[in-house]
């Protein structure tokens, strides 16, 4: 199966973080599964490291690249059609990460790991 990680997914993951629940934490161990990485996670992860919100021990590029290759976890790029499809979403959720989430979830059929509430106002599976 194939799933879509929420940036705070995967910052529990690293931290084996109790936060974390039971469903995500098999699906992540799970070596069958294709575990997916948005790049709007990463710019996430960028912009609140810069904004001092989010520290970490290294540049953001550094850590997320070796935590997605020691995670067996694959970069899902932003399409145009990604943002198109985010720009039409209604207006339940204001955040910009979260929207191309969601537009990426629908737009490659990808459940998406994730404890946000505001998602189950979408069209999109959510495992958690």
């Amino acid at each position: 199966m194939k799933y879509l990680l929420d940036t705070h997914v995967l910052l529990w993951w690293i931290k084996d973080s109790d936060r974390l629940s039971t469903i995500a934490r098999e699906l992540i161990e799970n070596g069958r599964n294709e575990l997916f990485w948005s790049a709007a996670s990463s710019w996430e992860i960028a912009i609140k490291y810069e904004l001092g919100k989010l520290p970490l021990l290294e540049q953001p590029f550094e850590f997320i690249e070796r935590e997605l290759k020691e995670n067996r976890i694959d970069s899902l790029p932003i399409s145009n059609q990604h943002t198109y499809v985010a720009a039409r979403l209604p207006n339940h959720h204001q955040d910009p990460f979260d929207r191309i989430l969601i537009a990426q979830s629908q737009l490659e059929n990808l459940p998406l790991i994730s404890i946000d509430k505001f998602f189950k106002n979408y069209d999109v599976k959510i495992v958690w």
